[in-house]
């Protein structure tokens, strides 16, 4: 159905919305992956990922002085640290989830407006332009979304570290009668949901030249959505990377079809939630 109201969409497959889509798809998709982590561990979903994606295309930004490696590996572990010590209060201390992602929000975002004035800070060399080119035909944002799913999925399915976020989800009683600590995967689930939404917010950066708080806001119910709609179980302990794949280009696909046919960006929000609500209705039954 969507897809037959994408393609009677007008200029919905003209070169700049397809060029739009993907660069989306890209962002959201990177950060509903570390998401998926999050829900898979039975910790529902943060709403922090976006505050943290946007400290963290400062952070890069801030940091691209030292060369494009350093400035990614920086971005990176600042944005995987910060999620895991959250996944630390939610795991070791039994906090809720929503209400520590909430306040880290809340913290994340008035922290950095502090420390930068609510200004963002720009790229003004060519240091990271290879960050926006192709790996052959594919533009370089999607095969990188694309990557790090493949690297989840095989963190997932193939690691014990991954057995034990999926086991967590789905019964906590069972890992510790293995004589393993749950919080303990909650801790790596946060922290590789920081480590992928550092990877968006790298990409992020380069493509717009900037790091800047106003590049996530928004980012984590389109995440939420994208993961949702992918068929992860909201409780925890069912889903893998391939379905957050698709959920996010359903996502993007239906983002993209609601801005070329006129809808506000308030509409656009109301869309995003009415699709989470019915997944979640869906998935009660």
């Amino acid at each position: 159905m969507l897809a037959a109201l994408a393609l009677a969409t007008p200029g919905f497959l003209s070169m700049p919305a397809i060029r739009s889509l993907v660069t989306t798809v890209s962002f959201t998709g990177c950060v509903a992956i570390g998401m998926t982590f999050i829900t898979l561990s039975g910790n529902l979903m943060s709403f922090s990922l976006g505050a943290s994606l946007s400290a963290a295309t400062l952070v890069f930004v801030a940091t691209l002085g030292a060369g494009i490696w350093p400035a990614i590996l920086a971005a990176l572990l600042f944005c995987a640290a910060l999620n895991a010590l959250q996944g630390w209060i939610v795991g070791y201390f039994r906090a809720n989830p929503i209400i520590v992602t909430m306040a880290s929000f809340a913290i994340i975002t008035g922290v950095a407006t502090s420390l930068t004035g609510g200004r963002g800070l720009y790229i003004l060399t060519n240091v990271a332009a290879g960050l926006k080119g192709n790996l052959g035909p594919v533009p370089g944002p999607f095969a990188a979304f694309a990557i790090c799913a493949l690297i989840a999925q095989l963190i997932l399915s193939r690691t014990a570290l991954g057995r034990r976020i999926v086991l967590t989800g789905t019964n906590p009683r069972a890992m510790l009668a293995m004589g393993a600590e749950p919080w303990k995967a909650v801790v790596w689930a946060y922290a590789l949901a920081g480590l992928f939404t550092g990877v968006a917010a790298v990409l992020m950066a380069a493509r717009y030249g900037s790091g800047d708080l106003q590049h996530g806001i928004g980012m984590e119910y389109s995440a939420i959505a994208a993961v949702l709609v992918g068929g992860t179980a909201i409780e925890g302990g069912r889903g893998s990377f391939l379905r957050t794949f698709l959920g996010a280009l359903f996502i993007a696909v239906l983002q993209s079809v609601l801005v070329l046919r006129g809808f506000s960006t308030e509409w656009q929000r109301f869309g995003m939630g009415a699709v989470v609500l019915l997944v979640i209705l869906l998935q009660r039954k």
